[in-house]
């Protein structure tokens, strides 16, 4: 499906005049930005629940390797607890580098945003 621009910008000409107008463009503006404050408030709420779950998943890991052992599971029990070291370093590995990415992303938005101003 293709977007006509035009119909795309005729909802935002309030008034009819074929022009957008400066009130027009602080609307749009206003919108914008409340859109952007929304996707940056959904994208905290994600990063805190994979950080919480990745908590979880490495806090209750040993206790996969206990119950198995509990069960009688003793080979489940080994090969659980040989992954153990790789999966906390990938754990690790995956929420630092999406962190890290994040606070990049950010930094590089408020430099930009400090040139746009000057």
């Amino acid at each position: 499906m293709t977007l006509d621009p035009m119909t795309e910008m005729e909802k935002y000409d309030t008034n009819g005049n074929g022009k957008i107008d400066p009130h027009e463009l602080a609307a749009i503006e206003l919108e914008d930005r409340r859109r952007r404050m929304l996707d940056e408030d959904a994208h905290r709420d994600q990063t805190r629940k994979m950080a919480w779950f990745a908590l979880w998943g490495m806090l209750l890991y040993p206790s996969g390797v206990f119950f198995c052992d509990l069960l009688g599971l003793e080979r489940a029990a080994d090969i659980i607890g040989a992954m153990a070291s790789i999966y906390f370093v990938s754990v690790a590995g995956v929420v630092s580098v999406f962190m890290g990415v994040t606070n990049l992303v950010k930094k590089r938005e408020v430099t930009n945003y400090d040139k746009s101003t000057k």
